[in-house]
């Protein structure tokens, strides 16, 4: 049987395909943006025929209507990562968190938590019967070799993506093929605070360098700083649109990375649809799953790393939080730590936390203590420079009385006192500033 009839013999509708998905089994979705909308509509309006299906993925882009009040009985969420759509039920208790470092969730696909069944959005096979699982490498790859049942949406709309995001029509169990557009993301809005953050994150940026990026108004308005700088690199968890206007502009090339020389490295996407288009059959960019692109030992061999993140709180001894608030978990850590540690082993690497000083001008993000019960995401040990609004803070290699003046300067000046009055307490200071 050449591929084409496979292809066939395994195209079904998708109350068909659904159908294969049983109570009590555990479901793995294709991440972010990748999210396969029609499947996983389908899958939920079946509720009624299910109990207790396990479905786990990181950051939600849907309605994610499985977390909504009276699903409990049918599905329990799982997440790595919570978005606004799944934080709700996790705080309710309807709904789960599984802390682990980004990269090594494909190992626990392996080991701890083997799969019943994935559900993934793949684009349009190619003439030797490969199909690309386009903007959502990452876990998604390790979840489709490691299922029992692979489910495939095909969809005119998802990018071709080179690197290792293909999979065979051989290892595919059920196809569904339905074209609608992917989840998108708008470019942000940067203000005047993005801005001035920004511009102290370039100054620490030179040429050569490989850069780690995330999605926000940071990340663009430090890319807006960027255009006098020459062969940068991109190794990164992920990037969006700002960094096709530096490829055009000639400022990333790619030329001095040691991996992948000419190439940008990325797990997923997100961003508009001028990204995704931007990626489709582009051999310049490679996704690579990311157990290989968040790995700190893959990391620490970039020369010259520039791995730039941020965070809820840092607290006067430098340590960070980025995934909850108190007690209360928001997000995840994401590949924030794996990439920070990768940085600080790598030859002139640095890893840079960027924030707003203050949470919409009313309570400071640097503080005291952190809030009772939050998660340390990032430790005083591993933190290297804080950026603020104000300036730059370099903490690594710093006593815990230095650390805590150095980000009592770049604190909003509304909050400086109290922070002094704390300082001057634990240490038995008078710090004036």
């Amino acid at each position: 049987m050449n591929w084409l009839e496979e292809y066939k013999s395994k195209l079904v509708d998708v109350h068909t395909a659904i159908e294969n998905i049983k109570s009590g089994n555990r479901v793995v979705f294709e991440h972010a943006c990748g999210e396969p909308k029609y499947l996983i509509d389908n899958l939920v309006e079946n509720y009624k025929n299910l109990e207790n299906v396990e479905i786990v993925h990181m950051v939600p882009m849907g309605s994610a209507k499985y977390c909504d009040e009276g699903m409990e009985k049918h599905f329990k969420h799982n997440g790595f990562f919570l978005g606004s759509n799944t934080k709700k039920a996790v705080h309710e208790g309807r709904a789960d968190f599984t802390p682990s470092f980004f990269f090594e969730i494909p190992k626990l696909f392996r080991t701890k938590m083997p799969i019943d069944v994935v559900l993934v959005q793949v684009s349009k096979p190619d003439d030797f019967g490969y199909v690309s699982l386009g903007i959502s490498v990452d876990y998604t790859k390790s979840a489709c070799e490691n299922a029992k049942i692979v489910i495939a949406q095909v969809n005119k709309y998802m990018p071709r993506t080179m690197g290792e995001s293909f999979i065979h029509i051989s290892d595919i169990d059920y196809i569904v093929e339905y074209d609608e557009p992917i989840y998108t993301l708008p470019r942000p809005n940067i203000g005047d605070v993005e801005m001035k953050i920004g511009k102290y994150c370039s100054t620490l940026i030179e040429d050569g360098d490989t850069l780690q990026l995330g999605i926000g108004a940071i990340p663009d308005a430090v890319l807006s700083f960027l255009d006098d700088k020459k062969d940068l690199g991109i190794h990164s968890e992920m990037f969006a649109d700002g960094v096709i206007d530096l490829v055009k502009k000639g400022v990333i090339t790619n030329k001095c990375k040691n991996l992948y020389k000419g190439k940008m490295v990325a797990t997923f996407l997100m961003g508009t649809r001028e990204l995704y288009d931007f990626v489709n059959d582009n051999p310049m960019v490679q996704m690579m799953p990311v157990d290989y692109v968040n790995n700190p030992c893959i990391i620490m061999q970039e020369d010259n790393l520039v791995s730039i993140n941020s965070c809820v709180q840092v607290d006067l001894m430098g340590q960070v939080a980025s995934e909850s608030i108190g007690k209360n978990q928001i997000s995840g850590v994401g590949g924030q730590v794996d990439f920070i540690r990768g940085a600080s082993m790598a030859k002139n690497g640095r890893s840079i936390i960027a924030m707003p000083s203050t949470v919409k001008g009313k309570t400071s993000k640097i503080v005291a203590c952190l809030d009772e019960g939050a998660a340390v995401t990032t430790s005083r040990n591993d933190v290297d420079y804080i950026v603020t609004e104000y300036g730059i803070a370099e903490l690594k290699g710093k006593t815990l009385r230095q650390r805590s003046e150095a980000l009592i300067r770049i604190a909003h000046p509304d909050f400086r006192d109290e922070l002094i009055k704390a300082h001057n307490m634990k240490f038995n200071d008078e710090l004036k500033i």
